[in-house]
C-alpha cells in the first residue's frame, strides 16, 4: 500500500521541511511555506527494482561518431525580434518558457504569435486556465486576429489537455497559459504548488518530445521578479524568456535567460499599442532624446552590447547640494553599488568633490543595464552635470572604468561604432587598448574614433573641447 506523507515545501525556492514555521531559510521568504501530500513507497520501488523481471527494456546505443549532422528545423514566428531572441525561430519538439509580470502583455504576444504561424500554415492550439472563452474572442478582435488554423481551449486539467492534443493526430504549437494555474489529478496538491507545477511541466515536456510539437509556457513571478515555482522548472525546458517592462510605459523587453538553440541574454523589443505589440526596428532610437541637438549639461551618449546586438542610449545625470548627512545616490536602470564606485573614482582619481552631492542617474526610456560598459559614459554624466558642460550629441562614449581611474578594453567594441555610425555619430570616445581591436577589424562606418588611457585625460578634452552652460560652478562644503 502507498503512503501518504506530509512535507512542507516553500512555495518560492522549493526547500522542504519536516514541519510548518513561518520564515524559510532557504529564501528568507515568510508565509510561504505550504503543506503538500507526497505518495511515497520507497521501500516497495527498491525491491520491485531489484527483480531481474521488472528491468526495463534494452536501449540501442549510437556512436557519437556516426549520427547524421542534421540541421535544426526552426518555424518563423513573423516577429524579426522574436525570431533573434530565439536564435532564428522557434525549433521544433522544443518547449519554451515564457515568464512577465502580471499585465506586462504575454497572453497578447502569444495570441498574436498564433496569428502569425497561422497565416503562414502552421496550426496551433492555445490553452487558456484563465480566461473565457469570450474574453479571448474581444481579445482576438482588437488585435484583429486574420489566422484560421488557430484552436482555443479553456480548461485546467492536464488530463483533459493531453487528451485533447492527443486526439489533434498531427504536430502544432501548443500555448498553456498558464502553468501554475492547471493541475494533475494525481496529486492531491493544490494548482501552483511545488509538486503540481514540476509534475504538468514533466507531463507538457514528454508531449512535446512524443508528437513532434513546439509547447510554450506561461509562468508567473513573484514580487521579486523570479518566476513563480520550482528552480527546477527552468531546468527542465529548454528556453526560458524573460517578458520585461513597466506598465507606464509602451516599450516592452523579451529576453532570452537560457537558450539551448541560441545565444543567451539576447533582447527583442516591442512597443505596445492600441492593436497590440509592434515590433521595434530600431531600438536605439527609442532610448536616445531627440530634442536637445544643441547638447544638455547632464546628458550623455552611451553604446552597450547586449546578447548579439549593440545599442545607443542616453544616460542622463543630476547633481544638486544636499542639506543632510547621507548624500542621497538614486540610480534608475543601472547598478547603484557601481554608481557609488564612480563617484568615489572621481572624488579620488580627478578631485571632483561629489561626496557631499546628491547625486540622480538616469537610463533614458526605462531599460536596465547591467553591463560595464557604460562606465565611461556615466562618469562623462555626472562631470557634465557637475561643471555644466554641454556634451554635444555627435559623440559616443565607450569604456569601462577600473578603480585606478583607467579605461578597461571592452567586447564587441566593433558592433558598438558601427551601430553609432548607422545613427549619425561622428566622434567615439573609446579606451585606448580597443584601437588595436579597430585597426584589425573592418569596420564599415566612417566615425572617429579617439583612445584614452584613462578617465583624467578624458576629462581634460571635455574641458577643453566641449562648452559650458553660462552658469556658477556648484562649490563644495567646507
Amino acid at each position: 500500500m502507498s503512503k501518504n506523507k506530509v512535507t512542507y515545501i516553500c512555495q518560492t525556492c522549493g526547500t522542504q521541511y519536516a514541519k510548518w514555521v513561518g520564515k524559510c531559510d532557504g529564501c528568507g521568504s515568510w508565509n510561504t511555506i505550504l503543506e503538500e501530500l507526497t505518495d511515497l513507497n520507497i521501500s516497495g520501488l527498491s525491491q520491485n527494482l531489484s527483480k531481474k523481471d521488472v528491468l526495463g527494456r534494452v536501449i540501442a546505443m549510437n556512436e557519437l561518431t556516426a549520427l547524421a549532422s542534421e540541421l535544426l528545423s526552426r518555424y518563423d514566428t513573423g516577429f524579426e525580434e522574436l525570431n533573434r531572441v530565439l536564435g532564428g525561430g522557434i525549433v521544433a519538439q522544443s518547449t519554451i518558457l515564457l515568464s512577465g509580470e502580471p499585465g506586462i502583455g504575454k497572453s497578447t504576444l502569444l495570441l498574436q504569435l498564433c496569428n502569425k504561424l497561422a497565416l503562414k500554415g502552421i496550426p496551433s492550439i492555445y490553452i487558456s486556465a484563465e480566461e473565457s472563452l469570450n474574453q479571448l474572442k474581444i481579445r482576438a478582435q482588437r488585435l484583429k486576429i486574420e489566422g484560421d488554423d488557430i484552436k482555443i481551449l479553456t480548461t485546467t486539467s492536464l488530463l483533459e489537455i493531453i487528451a485533447t492534443v492527443n486526439s489533434n493526430k498531427k504536430s502544432c504549437v501548443l500555448i498553456v497559459d498558464s502553468i501554475q494555474t492547471i493541475y494533475l489529478d494525481e496529486i492531491s496538491a493544490t494548482p501552483g504548488s511545488m509538486s503540481q507545477v514540476k509534475a504538468c511541466a514533466f507531463e507538457l515536456i514528454k508531449l512535446a518530445k512524443q508528437l513532434s510539437n513546439v509547447v510554450i509556457i506561461v509562468g508567473h513571478v513573484t514580487k521579486d521578479g523570479q518566476i513563480a515555482g520550482p528552480k527546477l522548472l527552468e531546468h527542465m525546458v529548454d528556453v526560458v524568456l524573460s517578458f520585461e517592462g513597466e506598465n507606464m510605459k509602451q516599450h516592452r523587453i523579451i529576453r532570452s535567460i537560457k537558450n539551448r538553440y541560441g545565444a543567451t541574454n539576447d533582447i527583442g523589443i516591442f512597443t505596445m499599442s492600441n492593436d497590440g505589440l509592434m515590433e521595434v526596428k530600431n531600438p536605439s532610437e527609442l532610448f536616445v532624446t531627440q530634442q536637445y541637438d544643441g547638447g544638455v549639461a547632464g546628458s550623455c551618449i552611451a553604446a552597450f552590447h547586449e546578447g548579439s546586438r549593440s545599442i545607443i542610449v542616453e544616460i542622463q545625470a543630476l547633481t544638486s547640494q544636499s542639506f543632510f548627512t547621507n548624500p542621497r545616490r538614486l540610480s534608475i536602470g543601472w547598478d547603484s553599488p557601481r554608481l557609488g564606485m564612480i563617484i568615489a573614482i572621481l572624488n579620488s582619481r580627478i578631485g571632483i568633490k561629489l561626496m557631499d552631492k546628491e547625486v540622480y542617474l538616469n537610463v533614458v526610456g526605462g531599460l536596465k543595464i547591467n553591463e560595464t560598459g557604460i562606465d565611461l559614459a556615466v562618469a562623462v554624466a555626472l562631470l557634465s552635470a557637475y561643471y555644466g558642460i554641454l556634451i554635444t550629441r555627435d559623440t559616443v562614449f565607450i569604456g569601462e572604468i577600473g578603480l585606478l581611474g583607467e579605461l578597461r578594453p571592452i567586447s564587441y567594441i566593433d558592433n558598438r561604432l558601427n551601430e553609432a555610425s548607422k545613427l549619425g555619430f561622428k566622434k567615439a570616445i573609446i579606451p585606448k587598448e580597443n584601437l588595436v581591436n579597430v585597426a584589425k577589424s573592418e569596420l564599415r562606418t566612417s566615425i572617429e574614433v579617439e583612445g584614452f588611457s584613462n578617465l583624467k585625460q578624458v576629462f581634460n578634452k571635455i574641458k577643453t573641447e566641449f562648452t559650458s552652460e553660462p552658469r556658477k560652478v556648484p562649490t563644495t562644503r567646507k
